[in-house]
């Protein structure tokens, strides 16, 4: 099996770190791919952002539609996610999608570490679309230095104790790895969306099933 992990923006180190968090978790049961998206800006933010990242991102996913098993969105936004379903019939997950879902199974109400305060409506809306709104305790910036690990504890501590989370999930693919880490100091459980979307990406592929093309994802 193979999947395709996308970084909607073009950033080598962050595709660096995402590279290396999927291949710790996939732990060689299957090969992971890591690619940035050329063309797109260095940090995925605004809708211009995701805008300008859709080319390659298309790009991407038609260059190894045939040798791969199923796609990755390794951005929390979930950037182009119904743009890639629709020209693939084998399973495309986004990170953000797959971390929420997943919290919703493992605690009563989950909170969501945002880089910015900028991204915060953007991580709301994505959470409604989703219909996770009721498992929803907060969305959270993450003080000073988004990738200080130091900062992001702060985050998830205060999340917890004012916030009444039960999970925490990272709302970026740049706090990749971190999850185990955070998770030993609070005793709660931390998603790194990247591994969420992984888990059921391989497991999709694995059972054989992808994106339904009998209606809003058909094939024209």
């Amino acid at each position: 099996m193979k999947i395709l992990i996308i970084n909607p923006n073009s950033s080598a180190e962050m595709t660096g770190g995402i590279r290396a968090a999927a291949e710790a978790f996939a732990a060689g049961d299957y090969a992971v791919l890591c690619r940035a998206t050329p063309g797109a800006p260095e940090f995925i933010e605004t809708a211009e952002d995701q805008v300008r990242a859709a080319p390659g991102m298309i790009a991407l996913l038609r260059e190894h539609e045939r040798d791969c098993d199923a796609f990755v969105i390794a951005c929390h936004c979930d950037p182009q996610l119904d743009v890639l379903k629709e020209i693939t019939a084998k399973p495309v997950v986004g990170i953000g999608e797959a971390s929420m879902k997943i919290a919703s199974m493992l605690g009563h109400r989950f909170s969501v570490l945002s880089a910015s305060e900028r991204s915060i409506p953007g991580k709301e809306a994505l959470i409604r679309s989703y219909h996770l709104e009721g498992y929803l305790a907060s969305v959270r910036p993450i003080p000073g230095d988004w990738r200080s690990e130091d900062n992001v504890l702060a985050a998830a501590r205060a999340a917890l104790r004012e916030d009444r989370a039960e999970v925490i999930v990272l709302g970026c693919a740049g706090l990749a790895g971190m999850d185990k880490r955070l998770q030993e100091r609070l005793g709660a459980p931390v998603l790194d969306g990247v591994a969420c979307a992984l888990i059921l990406a391989a497991g999709l592929a694995k059972y054989g099933v992808g994106t339904s093309k009998s209606g809003r994802y058909a094939m024209i």
